[in-house]
């Protein structure tokens, strides 16, 4: 894929963006090294220093690892990917117990403070998972399921909770795929569902939308305990 030369405004946004494509397509293969700083300054027609931020955005994400003295390398073919190959074992584990928390204590909320429209953004939210996941759409799958926690917890109407749930959005969907073995080639299908726990919030029901929440979580705990 040719590089365009990028406008100037966003630029590190607008690099990162063709970095991103550039390796979802296959132009640079896992394992590849992508070009120096200076070849891809002069074909986005950016400073070096625009080039450095964009890269080490996209190695924070797991996309790209860059090796010191050696040049930046292909790590993964997308960052959900990526994600998960940083997050594994104590890591993984930690995570999880974060999300029981912040999401036990958003799903009571949400039993609590939902509207309507926020029930129905739930279930449409679910019914989008369950066709990615027929389908085999493994990505998209963990997305989405990301988006439906995300919901939950936007629809307890607390702020300061949906803000501090909104900035682990990477490492939730990271977990998302790790814990659902969603990787390429594997036929595997979850076994996990969340119905229960948006019939909890559509029937106003606080202790019982928390221990949905708290189960599910549960659940992925003792497997990642047992394994």
């Amino acid at each position: 894929m040719p590089l365009a030369t990028t406008r100037r405004a966003g630029l590190v946004d607008q690099v990162i963006e063709q970095l991103r494509t550039a390796v979802a397509q296959g132009e640079w293969p896992i394992g590849e090294r992508i070009p120096t700083e200076a070849e891809l300054g002069e074909q986005l027609g950016v400073g070096r220093n625009t080039i450095r931020e964009a890269v080490r955005a996209l190695a924070h994400t797991g996309l790209l690892e860059v090796r010191q003295g050696d040049g930046t390398y292909v790590r993964a073919t997308s960052e959900v990917s990526g994600a998960i190959r940083r997050l594994c074992g104590s890591e993984l584990r930690e995570v999880l117990q974060v999300r029981r928390t912040l999401e036990v204590e958003g799903a009571r909320l949400a039993a609590a403070e939902r509207t309507d429209e926020e029930v129905a953004e739930l279930r449409a939210l679910l019914a989008r998972r369950e066709t990615e996941l027929r389908e085999r759409r493994w990505e998209d799958f963990a997305r989405t399921d990301t988006e439906f926690h995300c919901a939950v917890v936007r629809a307890g109407h607390n702020g300061l909770l949906t803000e501090l749930y909104r900035g682990l959005t990477e490492v939730i969907t990271a977990s998302v795929a790790a814990t659902s073995s969603i990787t390429p080639g594997v036929d595997y299908v979850p076994e996990i569902g969340h119905e229960g726990l948006a019939d909890a919030i559509a029937d106003r029901d606080p202790e019982r939308a928390a221990a949905e929440a708290c189960g599910f979580l549960d659940e992925l705990l003792a497997r990642i305990e047992a394994s």
